[in-house]
C-alpha cells in the first residue's frame, strides 16, 4: 500500500516558504486588518503597529516586535513552528582580530565595554539593512538577509550592511577604528527556520553558506569586506575592474573566488 503525503508537514513547509520568500503568507489580510489600527511603528511583514493604541492592542496579541530584527514581529519571525526551508540566502559575518590579545590589554571590564559597542554599532547598522540578526558569539557578529525580511535585493543589501559596518567602526578614513574587525558576506542555499525542540529553540541559518561565508571573513584583514563570487554577481556593475583572488578555506577541496571590495567605492 503506497504511503500518503503528510499533508500537515507539507502545509507547513510551504508556509515556511512563503513567509522566507515572500513574508508572511497572510499578510495581504493581516495588512488591512493591521492599517485599521493607529500606531507606528509598524511591522514591516504584516503592518502590525508596535506602537500607540493599536502597539498596545496587538502587544496583548503576542505582536511584539522580534528579537532578530525589532523591525519585523516576532509572530512573522521566531514564533513561527518549528521547522523551516530552503531559500537562498546571504549570510554576513564579523569578527574581532586579535581578540584574545586585546583583552588581556584592556583587562575584562575595559575588554567588555568596548566589545559590547561592536555588538550595538553591528546590530544598529544591520537592522538598518533589513538583516536577521542571528547570533551575538564572543567576538563575531551573524546575520543573514533573505527574499521575504529583506527583499529581492538581499544580497545587495548584505553588501551596503558590511560596508556601512566598516564605515560606522571608523574604516572611513576620517575615524581610528574602534577594534579591528574583518567581515565575510556569501550566498546560497540554506535552511532557514526554527530549529531545536518545542519548549526551546532559535530562529537561524543552517548549511554550507553560512560555512563558507565564516571561512570567508576568517580570510579578511582588519577593515576588509570580502564577498563569495555569487555575492558578488549581485554588484559587479558598481565595482568595475574589482579582479577576484583566489583562497583556500578549511572544508573545501577547490579554493574560493573573492571579491575585496574598497570602501571608497
Amino acid at each position: 500500500m503506497s504511503q500518503q503525503p503528510n499533508t500537515g508537514e507539507e502545509a507547513k513547509l510551504e508556509a515556511w516558504r512563503e513567509v522566507l520568500s515572500e513574508g508572511h503568507p497572510f499578510h495581504k489580510n493581516l495588512r488591512r486588518a493591521m492599517h485599521l489600527l493607529p500606531g507606528t511603528p509598524r511591522c514591516k511583514i504584516c503592518h502590525n503597529p508596535f506602537g500607540g493604541v493599536g502597539g498596545r492592542i496587538c502587544a496583548v496579541l503576542g505582536f511584539r516586535p522580534s528579537k532578530k530584527n525589532p523591525h519585523i514581529c516576532s509572530l512573522c519571525c521566531e514564533k513561527m513552528p518549528l521547522g523551516g526551508a530552503e531559500i537562498e540566502t546571504a549570510i554576513l559575518f564579523a569578527d574581532v582580530r586579535g581578540s584574545t590579545e586585546l583583552a588581556e590589554k584592556l583587562g575584562p571590564a575595559r575588554f567588555a565595554e568596548i566589545l559590547n559597542r561592536f555588538y550595538v554599532t553591528a546590530t544598529e547598522v544591520l537592522i538598518r539593512h533589513d538583516a536577521t540578526v542571528d547570533k551575538l558569539i564572543g567576538d563575531e557578529v551573524m546575520a543573514f538577509f533573505i527574499p521575504g525580511f529583506s527583499g529581492p535585493d538581499f544580497k545587495i543589501k548584505a553588501v551596503e550592511a558590511g560596508m556601512d559596518l566598516l564605515r560606522a567602526l571608523g574604516y572611513d578614513g576620517r575615524h581610528s577604528p574602534l577594534l579591528p574587525v574583518g567581515i565575510g558576506i556569501d550566498a546560497g542555499t540554506a535552511f532557514v527556520g526554527n530549529v531545536g525542540r518545542e519548549d526551546y529553540f532559535d530562529f537561524t541559518a543552517l548549511g554550507d553558506p553560512v560555512n563558507t561565508a565564516a571561512r570567508i571573513q576568517a580570510a579578511a584583514a582588519p577593515g576588509e569586506l570580502l564577498i563569495g563570487e555569487t555575492v558578488f554577481r549581485a554588484v559587479a556593475a558598481r565595482y568595475p575592474g574589482c579582479e577576484a583572488r583566489m583562497i583556500r578555506v578549511a572544508g573545501k577541496q577547490e579554493p574560493l573566488s573573492v571579491h575585496s571590495l574598497p570602501l571608497a567605492a
